[in-house]
């Protein structure tokens, strides 16, 4: 089975749960995949870092997804879930996908 990094799953949560919200017109439908992935994402980050970066990086996907809102107010939509997904998915790289 392949292992795909948190960092991808992550990024790809931020994004794709925007993307559903935005074209099922359901932002329901969005935030599961948003919860899927992060679940998922999580579950990839406690496995290669540890509970503490887990939870660390759990925080920082949640804020980064709340962070979005405003950002996307001064610079749009698509590039504010851009920027935050690549940021989300660099700050997982160096906690926890580097290590493996």
């Amino acid at each position: 089975m392949v292992k795909v990094p948190g960092a991808v799953i992550a990024a790809g949560g931020l994004v794709g749960g925007y993307g559903v919200a935005r074209w099922t017109k359901k932002r329901p439908l969005g935030g599961v995949v948003l919860a899927v992935a992060g679940a998922a994402a999580a579950r990839q980050w406690r496995r290669e870092a540890g509970g503490a970066a887990a939870g660390a990086l759990t925080v920082a996907y949640v804020a980064a997804f709340a962070g979005s809102h405003p950002l996307a107010k001064k610079v749009g939509a698509w590039p504010s879930v851009f920027g935050v997904a690549g940021a989300v998915a660099v700050v997982s790289w160096a906690v926890a996908d580097r290590r493996s």
